[in-house]
């Protein structure tokens, strides 16, 4: 019997190109190879798209790309070719695929473009569709969005790059808004790259320009005592979530270094909460989830204020998938190895796409 081909794609052009290598390894080794044929295909900085037939321990490290092996690769959005064109010394080869694993973290690979590539293409891929990917990536229309339906999200501003001119006078008003301290995010990054934490006028005004580097919008939100929580949701029609996991940062806050450098925080699963409380917790990350769309896998974070009210702080399409991110942690705990969880994902992908 022919084995499944899937396609994991990885890199790419966002600031958390190096993130999604460390991710691509772990999947790509927890794909049961009994099953599978895997085909890699990487995504430079500068945005080139690379077949890479070499070994896996490459990706992680960056190496691939000078792989003298690779070739580039096209992804089709023409349904008749049904996967990658590949070109190779003037030669140009169709590689079919079954389904895409889409290992990207970030603008350009988790904000829908790509899946609205693989939906004209016809190809079943792993994860949230071309809407609810740019929803949830875009930290102001999470909120604007779940506010709606009433699910309680932190007080928040938002300054475009446009406005760049009036800084002062927005800052003067976000202060008497929201106070200090206040967190300033890109709008459209994850991973926790490019956020600092302000304390005053002169650190928000630097603070939003470090967040311009990353995007032309930056959301600005008030400071949340509390518990840092998380919960894995996984499927598609009857979506469920996993226990609730709780981190205990390192650092000041659950910052880029602390997530995928020094691995110091300590993850407890399930979280040091009440019974009653994480079972809300996870009732809201489930209806979170629905409401805005979601499919195959998200994590959904949270803050628990010691007052005991729950506040959602964003979800992710594409969680981190490194040996120490929350995701896989999560479902582990429920019993998922790594090798099912991915299996499953891939397997719930082609029923999803067959179905519609």
């Amino acid at each position: 019997m022919a084995k499944t081909r899937v396609a994991v794609l990885f890199g790419g052009v966002s600031s958390e190109h190096d993130i999604s290598l460390m991710s691509a390894e772990n999947v790509i080794r927890s794909i049961p190879k009994s099953k599978y044929e895997v085909l890699c295909i990487g995504i430079t900085k500068k945005g080139r798209w690379l077949f890479f037939p070499g070994d896996y321990s490459e990706i992680s490290t960056g190496q691939w790309e000078q792989n003298s092996d690779c070739c580039a690769a096209i992804l089709s959005p023409d349904p008749l070719h049904g996967g990658i064109i590949a070109i190779e010394n003037g030669e140009t080869y169709i590689k079919k695929v079954d389904v895409v694993f889409l290992v990207l973290h970030g603008r350009n690979g988790e904000d829908g473009r790509i899946q609205g590539m693989l939906e004209m293409a016809r190809i079943p891929y792993v994860g949230c569709g071309v809407l609810s990917s740019a929803v949830c990536m875009d930290k102001g229309m999470t909120h604007i969005a779940l506010q709606y339906h009433g699910i309680q999200m932190a007080r928040w501003a938002c300054v475009h790059q446009r406005e760049i001119d009036k800084l002062d006078e927005k800052c003067m008003a976000i202060e008497e808004t929201l106070g200090f301290p206040l967190f300033v995010k890109p709008a459209n990054a994850g991973s926790s790259v490019g956020v600092n934490k302000a304390s005053n006028e002169e650190c928000l005004k630097e603070a939003i320009q470090i967040a311009f580097t990353h995007d032309e919008k930056v959301i600005i939100e008030e400071y949340i005592e509390g518990t840092e929580l998380e919960v894995a949701v996984f499927g598609y029609d009857a979506p469920f979530a996993s226990y609730v996991g709780e981190i205990e940062p390192a650092a000041e806050f659950y910052d880029f270094d602390d997530k995928y450098v020094n691995g110091t925080s300590k993850l407890h699963i399930p979280a040091r909460i009440p019974d009653d409380i994480s079972e809300r917790i996870r009732v809201i990350a489930v209806d979170a989830y629905s409401k805005l769309g979601c499919k195959g896998l998200a994590r959904v974070d949270f803050f628990l204020r010691k007052d005991g009210n729950v506040v959602l702080n964003e979800i992710n399409t594409m969680p981190g998938f490194t040996g120490i991110s929350m995701y896989p942690k999560l479902m582990e705990h429920l019993g998922m190895s790594q090798e099912y969880l991915v299996d499953k994902l891939l397997e719930q992908a082609m029923e999803n796409t067959a179905r519609s």
